[in-house]
């Protein structure tokens, strides 16, 4: 039971690889293009495997070939925003390859801080299950943070509909694509694990494999339920903007009819002088078409109050 790592270990590689006994975890942390080519060459990795480790941007998968199954998986960080790292792991015959950048730590996996010998020792099958289901566990937090903000969120648009309200989410939205895009297809992953006759996973390590098939399955329920939640914000952010604007216009159509209507009077008087201000003279019926239009106004305004026009 051997673990590698490093530049210098990859001399022992062969004569590792050569033991029958031996198990091996060969983990390769930002690798360069040369390395990756090396090891690939010394495992007899197909040439397809070492060219998607190296390009990466991969979508999560579980491919079986040449006596190997390569996984691709991603570990969600989150900084200013949510970021996918990919991993890629080979399970061989007595053999597990692990590639992954710098900000991924297997050592410091929940199920590796007890020592890696411990798990090594059940064979690279468990070891695997081991890292893939920290990285699972992993997806929660992201999960649970999301469901708060889209809380908040609908907080803020039930309040008030602000700009500021439909950025936070579409920006929370976008987060919310980000992990589904990492996690689900996770669940494909391990239900083929599950389910494939795969000779390289042990009969007595199905039960682990099921276990984070649960916990992905349970996640990916989740997600689809964040996903309606912010669908369902963004309809009730449109039916505020919508009820806003409507109340605007009632408004205005309130004090246009009070405008239009003194305007109306007022404009068949200065045009005809309505018989000299209804024949009482034009300077006392002046007074009397302005105290009428004042009233009507004001019995206008009061009505339109009472039904909530203005």
């Amino acid at each position: 039971m051997v673990e590698l790592a490093g530049d210098a270990a990859l001399e022992r590689l062969p004569s590792l690889l050569a033991e029958d006994a031996a198990t091996v975890w060969l983990d390769l942390a930002s690798p360069s293009p040369a390395q990756v080519a090396s090891v690939g060459a010394t495992l007899g990795l197909h040439p397809l495997i070492v060219e998607d480790v190296l390009e990466g941007n991969q979508r999560a998968k579980l491919e079986a070939s040449d006596g190997v199954i390569h996984v691709v998986l991603f570990a969600l960080t989150h900084g200013r925003q949510f970021v996918a790292s990919e991993i890629d792991f080979v399970l061989g015959r007595g053999l597990l390859l692990s590639v992954h950048d710098d900000g991924w730590d297997p050592r410091a996996t929940h199920h590796l801080r007890e020592g890696v010998p411990s798990i090594m020792e059940r064979g690279p099958d468990h070891l695997l299950w081991a890292l893939c289901d920290d990285i699972v566990d992993g997806y929660f937090p992201f999960a649970d943070a999301l469901g708060d903000a889209i809380d908040e969120i609908q907080d803020q648009v039930i309040v008030a509909a602000t700009p500021e309200a439909l950025h936070g989410l579409f920006a929370l939205k976008r987060e919310l694509m980000e992990v589904r895009r990492a996690a689900s297809p996770t669940r494909e992953v391990f239900s083929q694990l599950t389910n494939r006759d795969l000779p390289l996973i042990d009969a007595d390590e199905i039960i682990y494999f099921r276990d984070a098939y649960d916990h992905v399955i349970r996640l990916t329920d989740e997600l689809d339920n964040y996903r309606e939640l912010a669908s369902s914000t963004l309809d009730v952010y449109l039916t505020q903007v919508n009820n806003r604007l409507s109340v605007i216009m009632k408004r205005l159509t309130g004090v246009t009819v009070v405008l239009a209507g003194i305007g109306a009077v007022a404009g068949v008087f200065g045009m005809s002088e309505a018989a000299t201000a209804l024949s009482g003279g034009e300077s006392s019926g002046f007074w009397v078409v302005t105290g009428g239009l004042g009233l009507a106004a004001a019995v206008a305004v009061l009505v339109l109050r009472r039904i909530d026009w203005i």
